[in-house]
């Protein structure tokens, strides 16, 4: 079963966090990546192994997923989305979150 991923913009999930809703936010970026930023509060679970951790995420809260460009991030969408997970990816990963 494939389920098209949807996307949320830079500027529509600070609004979210700085509304104190409830998300999981998971970077699928490498761990060095990770080291050099992040977003406060996310979980790093790089892509290669997301599969394998996806019973470590929360299957009442929904799923944002982040990483550079929104390239690995949009996969990682479309695996949790298969396993039934409200998952959607960031629009232009942490790129645009910087810019927002």
């Amino acid at each position: 079963m494939t389920l098209e991923c949807k996307e949320i913009s830079a500027v529509d999930m600070k609004s979210i966090l700085f509304g104190y809703n409830r998300v999981q936010i998971v970077d699928v970026r490498e761990v060095d990546e990770y080291r050099d930023g992040h977003i406060e509060g996310s979980t790093l679970i790089p892509l290669g192994i997301l599969p394998y951790r996806v019973d470590t995420l929360k299957r009442d809260q929904p799923v944002v997923l982040v990483c550079r460009s929104g390239n690995r991030s949009a996969q990682a969408c479309q695996i949790l989305r298969d396993r039934g997970f409200d998952a959607v990816s960031l629009r232009g990963g942490l790129t645009n979150w910087h810019s927002a």
